[in-house]
């Protein structure tokens, strides 16, 4: 009976991180879309790379999310592989946003995606 416990917490665990995860994914990518539609693509090289860069990282966050929601069983290699994108491409983003001015909300949502993502990677190890 003990066994049944502990698997059905790790279970719930397991659910909690991937639904915390996708929220983190679908913030951040909110916030990335927008940062990427304020910066002017005609502006300086500098801006045109974070713009770029927010774009690359909505969209990588979207598909996340849009992974992590499915009900089927998925190879759980190729879940990992995409949680991983996902957090490297959520910090790379927040390095990019943390040099400019206003890009402070972006930044930290990046940054809170690549925690989710971590800590749901843990779940997966487990």
């Amino acid at each position: 009976m003990t066994s049944t416990t502990t698997s059905q917490q790790e279970l719930f665990r397991f659910l909690e991180d991937r639904f915390a995860c996708a929220q983190s994914c679908t913030e951040c990518a909110r916030a990335c879309a927008l940062r990427a539609s304020l910066a002017d693509p005609d502006g300086p090289s500098d801006q045109e790379r974070v713009r770029r860069k927010g774009i690359m990282c909505a969209e990588v966050c979207d598909a996340t999310c849009r992974v992590l929601s499915e009900q089927s069983h998925q190879d759980e290699a190729a879940l990992r592989a995409q949680v991983e994108w996902c957090r490297e491409v959520c910090l790379e983003c927040a390095h990019a946003f943390d040099a400019h001015p206003g890009a402070e909300d972006s930044a930290k949502s990046c940054r809170d995606c690549a925690r989710a993502c971590t800590e749901f990677l843990a779940t997966l190890a487990a």
